[in-house]
């Protein structure tokens, strides 16, 4: 019998599993960093036994790390904020878990409600601020890892010509 193809599979198409590639044990893409962010915001048993809000600081555990990335969870009581900073060379995904967040950067600023997802490219100066009368909750994914996290001006407008000019 000729077909289309002459490629005809014998058998059951599951047995052939083993020659599959494995799936990656963890992820190495921005959409692979995104989908772990949304993996972990939904499991709220992996997260929400360790939250504490601090009126003082921001409050924030380190979650998870692996190969190349870091997971941060943070607190945000009414009013906290991050100042406006930069992640230097890393990348990063941040989910809002519970309440909202507001961003601010050189282009204006936009409420992120719980569910929102947020991605932040090398030297990209913004701001976080809990705008809110309710606490909120954040889950940060940086890869690489985060080794700094330089601070500007308040004014991200400000911060951004800073950082293009120094």
């Amino acid at each position: 019998m000729n077909s289309d193809s002459d490629l005809q599979i014998a058998g059951d198409l599951l047995e052939v599993l083993h020659l599959l590639a494995p799936a990656p044990e963890h992820p190495s893409t921005v959409a692979g960093f995104a989908g772990l962010a949304r993996s972990l915001a939904a499991d709220r048993a992996q997260w929400a036994h360790l939250v504490e809000y601090d009126a003082t600081t921001r409050w924030y555990h380190r979650l998870r790390t692996g190969p190349g990335y870091e997971v941060w969870l943070l607190s945000w009581v009414p009013g906290q904020g991050s100042g406006a900073h930069d992640h230097g060379a890393s990348s990063g995904v941040m989910t809002v878990l519970q309440g909202e967040l507001t961003e601010r950067n050189d282009r204006g600023s936009r409420t992120l409600s719980m569910g929102t997802q947020y991605v932040s490219v090398p030297g990209q100066v913004h701001e976080m601020v809990n705008d809110s009368l309710e606490p909120a909750v954040s889950l940060h994914v940086y890869f690489p890892g985060l080794t700094e996290m330089p601070l500007y001006e308040t004014s991200t407008t400000a911060a951004r010509q800073d950082a293009t000019t120094s």
